[in-house]
């Protein structure tokens, strides 16, 4: 089968996402102007330099109470700060849950149960049970092609990780087995590693 994205695809769901995958879950936590804390997950989202660390989500639609982008880029817009939460498969539940689209002044910690602490080089909450968090500060917001695609870069200032995902020195996944977006619906879990040496190692 052949596409061209302007032609359609004629399937009865796109595609798409499920051609790119796995891919991994930026929980996304800032704060408004008014101190009102907003987490969202966003699966368009990665790691993207090693000096200094940055990272990068992509937000790809807009809400009413917003002009023209969601919570989690006009807070960061106005605030130059967000922390990237790690999800894990205990927290699926309460991520999916703040995956709404909820009134701006709702705090979706609250709304999903979740115990926020502050994080320790931003002006931001974090959650408290992920298993790390990456605390970020702003360094560009580039507007794509299409009606509200924003991709947020941002330098890691700060970085949490759990003691118990620690083990023999290294950030042990399989301590925590973090989730996966996929298409459609679907998700998958990281529980199985092998590895692999580089030609010359």
């Amino acid at each position: 089968m052949f596409y061209r994205p302007e032609d359609g695809h004629g399937l009865p769901h796109n595609p798409f996402n499920a051609i790119v995958t796995p891919r991994p879950i930026g929980w996304i936590s800032s704060r408004s102007p008014d101190g009102v804390n907003n987490l969202a997950p966003y699966s368009f989202f990665n790691a993207v330099a090693y000096t200094p660390p940055q990272v990068m989500f992509a937000s790809t639609s807009s809400k009413p109470d917003q002009q023209g982008t969601k919570d989690s880029v006009a807070n960061i817009e106005a605030t130059g700060v967000f922390c990237v939460n790690v999800v894990s498969y205990a927290l699926r539940d309460a991520m999916n849950t703040s995956s709404g689209a909820l009134p701006k002044d709702v705090d979706e910690f609250a709304h999903a149960g979740l115990e926020a602490a502050d994080c320790k080089t931003i002006a931001c909450s974090r959650v408290a049970a992920a298993p790390a968090a990456l605390e970020c500060k702003l360094t560009q917001i580039v507007t794509l092609p299409g009606e509200a695609n924003k991709v947020v870069f941002g330098e890691v200032t700060g970085v949490h990780m759990r003691d118990d995902c620690l083990r023999d020195g290294t950030f042990d996944v399989t301590a925590f087995q973090p989730l996966a977006r996929l298409g459609y619906r679907d998700y998958s879990v990281v529980r199985d590693l092998f590895s692999l040496s580089r030609p010359g190692d």
